[in-house]
């Protein structure tokens, strides 16, 4: 399959604003992976990408969700409250100011982002101090908010969808897939009158056994929507063994209890034929609709089925996501794992940020992922942000 740098030349062809923050990261995870991880004694000196979970909220309880999907563990009552706890808009305005002096990537999610309050001041404020701003979004809000979009000039926003029609209405909801359409096309429709290049637009399919099958209907599909690159994400899965494992570790070794795991042992990816998935994908890589078409993570095809039967073999190891990365959840705890939260460094509401990022448990965090065996825990075998920033294991 093809490796996910062939979306880099997409990104260099843009204005330079954008192009230089997101080669820097690039160029930020070699160094790390090459000097800082073996040689910095668990302190990080890059910094290229901060993601923001910014609201507990959504508007759909996507099947598969850790949050709000079957086995969901941030939804109903629980998320209500968790969102009195929001990180308020002049906390983040300072935050933003923080950070533009390094200029790291910012990618904000959620819960749907559209949800926090004062949400496109924010934006507003993030796409011009940190170009390389990104939205990951549900596009339930898109049509809402187009004109804004395209003025405030956001650097790229990521959106999901599933499969075409009822493929992705029996995912996300009734009339989803419609509203997406039309969030794209009113985007879309904006940077034609505007005569503007940017945000950049790229689809997130996210594949369970309720749609891997329908895999290059919406891949097809999508060539309508003027798109800059399509993510096929394998997704994030777990099952109670390791999340046992996880649970175990993590307490024993850093004294927290982990509660999320569960959210990811939904049993979403049983029953994915290996083979017949391997031969979509086959077909869905030689397409050529003028940008990339990406798979998170590349790997085999003969190892499809082992990605979804196997979920305790790891397919990427040395995660050196810590030294590139850092997570800010709704309410203000920094951490380093999107998906595991527990381990909190620090909170943004009590200190800043770059007093947090290499503080005794940041640094303690680091040294024991690197010390540990194959450079991950228990519980990273299928974490995406170790499909991004781990080191592909062979035969993989």
């Amino acid at each position: 399959m093809k490796n996910n740098l062939a979306i880099l030349p997409q990104i260099l062809r843009t204005r330079a604003s954008l192009a230089l923050p997101v080669a820097k990261a690039f160029l930020s995870k070699l160094i790390a992976q090459n000097i800082d991880y073996p040689f910095a004694g668990g302190k990080s000196r890059r910094l290229a990408l901060v993601t923001f979970r910014i609201t507990p909220l959504c508007n759909q309880s996507c099947v598969m969700c850790s949050q709000r999907g079957k086995t969901g563990v941030l939804k109903g009552r629980y998320a209500q409250e968790e969102a009195k706890k929001i990180v308020p808009l002049q906390r983040y305005l300072e935050l933003v100011d923080e950070l533009a002096r390094v200029n790291p990537i910012l990618y904000v999610w959620g819960g749907e982002p559209f949800l926090y309050p004062h949400f496109m001041d924010l934006a507003q404020n993030m796409a011009r101090k940190c170009p390389a701003f990104t939205v990951n979004t549900n596009g339930t809000y898109l049509a809402r908010h187009a004109e804004r979009i395209v003025r405030d000039q956001w650097g790229s926003v990521y959106i999901s969808l599933d499969g075409r029609g009822e493929v992705n209405d029996a995912i996300r909801g009734k009339g989803s897939y419609q509203r997406v359409v039309e969030g794209i096309q009113a985007v879309n429709r904006e940077k034609e009158r505007q005569g503007s290049d940017l945000p950049y637009l790229g689809l997130v399919t996210t594949i369970s056994n309720l749609n891997y099958l329908h895999l290059e209907e919406v891949v097809r599909a999508a060539r309508e929507f003027k798109l800059s690159w399509h993510m096929i994400n394998l997704g994030t899965y777990t099952n109670a063994a390791v999340a046992e494992k996880q649970r175990r570790f993590m307490l024993e070794t850093f004294g927290v209890r982990v509660n999320g795991m569960e959210g990811f042992a939904n049993g979403y990816n049983e029953g994915i034929d290996g083979r017949r998935f391997a031969e979509i994908l086959a077909r869905v890589q030689e397409l050529d609709f003028g940008y990339p078409i990406i798979t998170v993570p590349v790997t085999g095809a003969r190892q499809i089925d082992r990605y979804y039967n196997e979920l305790e073999t790891p397919v990427r190891d040395h995660c050196i996501c810590p030294w590139v990365h850092t997570d800010i959840d709704y309410n203000g705890d920094v951490h380093f794992c999107v998906d595991y939260p527990e381990y909190i460094l620090g909170n943004i509401k009590e200190e800043s940020f770059f007093s947090i990022y290499n503080n005794e448990k940041a640094v303690f965090f680091r040294q024991t992922l690197k010390k540990n065996p194959d450079g991950i825990f228990p519980g990273c075998t299928r974490c995406y942000q170790l499909m991004l920033l781990g080191r592909r294991r062979k035969g993989f």
